[in-house]
């Protein structure tokens, strides 16, 4: 928890004990349905919150905003985003039941009322929204192709609509096999920590 407050200061009481409680109850789900790696749920806050809180270093999302989480799993991005911007709407989704079971548990637990969680498969959904966010689900040239078609032309964010997919590693070959313009932020600009190093934010816009 002291590794959010370090990067996001300026919580509200609620937010620091959304948060806080982000710990117990993933311990608790994950012990039931596994979500999270075992050897990565004594690391959730640094390799799962505030790695989902890097999207909020990339940009500030105005209220009524409509985001779409794919490939969600236990709710990373989602969540973590979705107690950051509390007049933001989240809808998030994964194939997996089981998985989408956690995120309903944890956002129910944490009074989150901006979340929506469903199990379905991108290709299927019928909505459109501002932005999609996501967390290395696949390469980027097929996810590109899921969700072209469901973010709208225009909004009100400081950057315009698009994708904005947390990815790691050397990225120059799956950058290569896209035709959409993008912009890369590396992760380790924002935060000191040595996991963030290869972590970035590629951002597509529409």
């Amino acid at each position: 928890m002291e590794l959010i407050q370090k990067y996001f200061p300026n919580l509200s009481p609620q937010q620091r004990e959304q948060f806080a409680a982000l710990g117990d109850l993933y311990r608790h789900w994950n012990a039931q349905i596994n979500v999270i790696s075992r050897q990565d749920i004594d690391a959730l806050y640094e390799k799962h919150v505030l790695h989902s809180l890097g999207i909020a270093k990339v940009i500030q999302f105005v209220p009524g905003t409509e985001i779409l989480d794919v490939g969600t799993g236990g709710g990373f991005p989602g969540i973590p985003l979705a107690i950051l911007f509390p007049l933001v709407d989240f809808h998030l989704v994964d194939s997996i039941g089981k998985k989408i079971k956690v995120v309903t548990e944890v956002s129910s637990a944490l009074g989150l009322t901006n979340v929506r969680a469903e199990q379905a498969r991108v290709e299927h959904l019928n909505t459109t929204y501002d932005f999609v966010v996501s967390r290395a689900v696949t390469r980027l040239q097929p996810f590109l192709g899921w969700v072209r078609y469901k973010i709208l032309k225009n909004g009100n964010n400081p950057l315009r609509n698009g994708v904005l997919y947390l990815k790691g590693g050397d990225l120059t070959e799956e950058l290569a096999e896209i035709k959409d313009k993008y912009q890369i932020y590396e992760l380790s600009a924002y935060f000191d920590e040595p996991f963030f190093e290869t972590k970035k934010v590629v951002y597509l816009p529409k």
